[in-house]
């Protein structure tokens, strides 16, 4: 007699999951599991009967947030495969021990990592400026440049800051690498092998930022780093400076970073501004000059969505078949985490 395949509860909308899984994929879906999608967002009575014959989930940022309770709802639940990275904030610590929860966040840093190179780049070659200026009826800039120069305006040769050194700091520093930049890096949990294979130099915190005229952030936002770039580290970076995050807007001060923006002593480039996220319509860095701002497109890519659920689905393949998975979060792992 032929074995029932397990059942998996999907907790998406229909945009957002065949954002991830196209026909091609959820027909793969299909031959490993016999699945079923609601769109809820929140544990109602009609989504604690739908995991009760639950054998795993699929989940998305737009699922529900679940306690330790959900083992009590979903009796058979065994597998949890998030179609993200941040899934420390989503389920219950005790979970983590009783279940199996994956994640699909490699994919992400290679892109992130883009993002933020090319609003180092924007930064160092000055593009807003002279954006500006050749918006203006005068050819005044040519003049000047012909005369003075560009300073030094480049990468090349000078000190990038970058705090947190896991995938998306490694992917920069990869990236960087022909653009000849010296990157001064802070990771407490970084070893020197590892940065020497990178080519970098682990530092103080201080030091990173005494030293930086462009600082990149890519760490994960924890107890220990939430708000680490208050007014007071603010006030270390060097005048002119440039604030680049790509990782969590929680790591930052945005009110101490809008009076430092607002003032012009720096600049920041912008990709999360959390927990102001969307930014307000009348924020005043959607406007200010030294301000580069985009919504939260770091890995926002289809192809980066498709490699997540290739991700997902290989892992939910292993453990219909009885193998480990690759992508497992333990619980030991979590402190580390977003």
């Amino acid at each position: 007699m032929r074995r029932a395949k397990p059942f998996l509860l999907v907790l998406a909308g229909e945009a957002l999951f065949t954002s991830f899984f196209d026909a091609p994929r959820r027909r793969r879906l299909s031959r490993l599991y016999r699945w079923r999608r609601t769109a809820a967002r929140s544990v109602t009575p009609s989504v604690r009967s739908r995991l009760a014959p639950a054998d795993a989930l699929l989940t998305t940022w737009d699922s529900p947030r679940f306690d330790a309770s959900l083992t009590e709802d979903a009796p058979r639940l065994r597998l949890v495969a998030h179609c993200g990275g941040e899934v420390k904030g989503r389920f219950a610590r005790p979970l983590f021990d009783r279940l199996t929860i994956t994640n699909a966040a490699a994919p992400m840093a290679p892109y992130v990592a883009e993002l933020a190179v090319t609003f180092l780049l924007h930064a160092a070659r000055n593009v807003d400026a002279y954006r500006e200026a050749l918006r203006r009826p005068t050819n005044d800039v040519y003049a000047r440049r012909h005369t003075h120069g560009a300073g030094d305006e480049t990468v090349r040769g000078r000190t990038v800051g970058l705090v947190g050194f896991g995938r998306i700091g490694q992917a920069v520093a990869a990236q960087l690498r022909p653009f000849g930049a010296r990157l001064l890096v802070h990771d407490p949990y970084g070893s020197r092998a590892l940065a020497r294979r990178h080519g970098v130099a682990l530092a103080p915190l201080r030091r990173v930022l005494a030293a930086s005229p462009f600082l990149i952030l890519a760490a994960a936002l924890t107890d220990e780093t939430r708000g680490m770039l208050d007014a007071r580290a603010l006030g270390l970076l060097p005048d002119g400076a440039t604030v680049i995050n790509v990782a969590r807007g929680g790591l930052v001060d945005l009110d101490a970073l809008t009076r430092e923006v607002r003032r012009g002593r720096l600049r920041c480039a912008l990709d999360v501004t959390d927990p102001l996220e969307p930014l307000p319509t009348r924020h005043p860095l959607r406007r200010l000059r030294g301000a580069v701002l985009t919504p939260h497109v770091g890995s926002a890519q289809a192809e980066v969505r498709r490699q997540m659920a290739d991700v997902l689905l290989s892992d939910l393949e292993r453990f219909v078949r009885g193998r480990p998975v690759r992508h497992r979060v333990t619980a030991s792992m979590l402190e580390r985490m977003t």
